[in-house]
C-alpha cells in the first residue's frame, strides 16, 4: 500500500521542483532527493522548442533544441542520477547534420547525512547560475544567456568527484570538487574554452581541476560566489616539452572567477552574475596550437522580472513574467603578443519578453534579442573573393518558444 501511494502521489505532481526544500539548489537535487523519499526508480525530463526570425539576414528557423531524459535510482543512503540529451531532433553521419546524443551526467550520490553528500561520476560543478539549474522552465528567454553559454561553458560537466554541504548555524551552502582538466589545443577562436571540454569521453587524467562554490540563503536573497583552477595540458611531458607548454597536474592553468546574486519577492525577481577567465600562458597556447587564444575575457549580465498575475493569483498556479536583461561580454579582452583583437567577440545583448507559465511545469516564451558588437578585424578574415556578405554590427532577433519540465 506504501508503494502504490508513493508512486499516486508522484503521478500527481507535475514537477519534482513542488517538493523543493531550503538546501535545494536545482531541480535535479529535488528529483534526486524524491528518489530517496520514495524508492525505487523515478523519472523526470525537461525540452524545448524554438522558432527563430533573423531580421537582419532574413532567415527564420524552428528546431527542437533538445529533450533530456532523467533516470535516478536509490540503493538506500546511495543514490544513481543521469541526464540523457538529444539535440536537434536527430543525429546525422554528416557533420553538417548537427545532432547530438549525450549524457550530461551520470553519477552516483552517497548521503552522508543531511546536510552532505558527495557524488562521483560526470557531474555538473556548481559554477554560476544556470550550469546546474539549466531548465527552461527555470530561466527567462528562450536562450540560455550568452555569458553563461559562452564565457561559463552551459552545462559544463567533467569527470570527478564532489563534496556538497550546508552549515546548521546559518543557511550557507558549499561544495568543493576535483574533476579532470580542460584541452588547450581545443580552444577555438570565438568560443573561449567551451572546446576544450572533455564531457567524460576520454578525458585526460594527466591534468586536474579544482571548483568550489559558496551560497548564502537569507530569505528572498542568494548570494554566490564560485571557482575554478586548472590544468588544461594533459599530454605526456615529452609532447609537451616538445610544444614548449608546461604539463602535470595544473599545468598551463584556466582560472575562472564568478560572483551572482537572485533576489525574489512577490513577483519580483532580479539576477545579476559578472564573470572572468584568465589564461596567464596563452601566449604559449597560441605558440604551439595558433588558435588565437586570449589572455582574459569576461562577462557580465543583469536581468529584472515581474509576474503581471502575481497580484490576481494567491495560488501561484500561473504566471506571466515580464523580463528585461542587458548582457555584456568580451571573449577576447586581452590577448597576448601573438594573438589578434577580434572586435566581434565584443558583444552587447539587450533582451526583453515574456515567459508565461499556465502550469508551474510549462511555460510559452517570447522574446526580442538586440545585439550589438564591435567591428571586424581585417587581419582575421580569411576569404578575400567576392560574394562574402558584409559584417553587421548590429542585430536583431526574434524568438518564440515553448519548454516544460517534469
Amino acid at each position: 500500500m506504501k508503494k502504490v501511494f508513493a508512486y499516486l502521489l508522484l503521478a500527481l505532481c507535475s514537477s519534482p521542483l513542488l517538493f523543493a526544500q531550503r538546501g535545494d539548489t536545482t531541480a535535479e537535487e529535488v528529483l534526486s532527493r524524491l528518489t530517496s523519499i520514495l524508492g525505487g526508480t523515478s523519472i523526470g525530463g525537461y525540452g524545448d522548442a524554438v522558432y527563430e526570425n533573423n531580421f537582419n539576414q532574413k532567415e527564420a528557423t524552428v528546431d527542437l533544441e533538445r529533450v533530456v531524459l532523467f533516470v535516478g535510482h536509490t540503493f538506500g543512503s546511495v543514490s544513481y542520477f543521469s541526464e540523457l540529451e538529444m539535440e536537434d531532433a536527430k543525429v546525422s553521419g554528416d557533420e553538417l547534420g548537427g545532432g547530438e546524443i549525450a549524457f550530461e551526467q551520470a553519477y552516483l550520490r552517497f548521503n552522508l547525512d543531511q546536510s552532505h553528500y558527495v557524488t562521483a561520476g560526470l557531474f555538473l560543478p556548481r559554477i554560476g547560475i544556470l550550469n546546474e539549474n539549466h531548465l527552461p522552465t527555470e530561466f527567462n528567454g528562450n536562450e540560455r544567456t550568452q555569458v553563461e553559454t559562452t564565457i561559463i561553458p552551459s552545462t559544463w560537466r567533467e569527470l570527478g568527484i564532489g563534496f556538497y554541504g550546508s552549515l546548521s548555524s546559518m543557511p550557507l551552502n558549499y561544495s568543493v570538487a576535483l574533476v579532470n582538466g580542460l584541452n588547450s589545443a581545443a580552444f577555438e577562436h570565438g568560443s573561449g574554452i567551451r572546446e576544450g571540454r572533455f564531457e567524460g569521453r576520454n578525458a585526460s587524467a594527466n591534468n586536474l581541476a579544482l571548483t568550489g562554490s559558496v551560497q548564502l540563503t537569507e530569505s528572498d536573497l542568494k548570494l554566490e560566489a564560485s571557482g575554478y583552477y586548472g590544468g588544461s595540458v594533459g599530454l605526456s611531458p615529452q609532447v609537451a616539452d616538445s610544444l614548449q607548454l608546461a604539463s602535470g597536474p595544473f599545468g598551463t592553468p584556466v582560472v575562472l572567477g564568478e560572483a551572482d546574486l537572485q533576489y525574489s519577492h512577490g513577483g519580483f525577481s532580479v539576477r545579476a552574475l559578472g564573470t572572468l577567465i584568465s589564461i596567464p600562458n596563452a601566449y604559449e597556447v597560441n605558440r604551439a596550437y595558433g588558435k588565437n587564444t586570449p589572455s582574459k575575457e569576461y562577462g557580465v549580465y543583469a536581468e529584472i522580472a515581474y509576474d503581471i498575475l502575481h497580484p490576481f493569483n494567491e495560488k501561484r498556479g500561473r504566471q506571466c513574467i515580464l523580463f528585461a536583461r542587458y548582457e555584456k561580454l568580451d571573449m577576447n579582452a586581452s590577448v597576448p603578443s601573438n594573438g589578434l583583437i577580434d572586435g566581434t567577440l565584443n558583444q552587447n545583448y539587450v533582451v526583453v519578453g515574456v515567459s508565461y507559465f499556465p502550469l508551474s511545469s510549462i511555460v510559452l516564451k517570447a522574446d526580442l534579442r538586440l545585439i550589438h558588437t564591435g567591428p571586424q578585424n581585417p587581419a582575421l578574415i580569411l576569404y578575400s573573393g567576392t560574394g562574402l556578405p558584409s559584417y553587421n554590427q548590429d542585430n536583431t532577433l526574434v524568438d518564440i518558444g515553448l519548454g516544460y519540465s517534469f
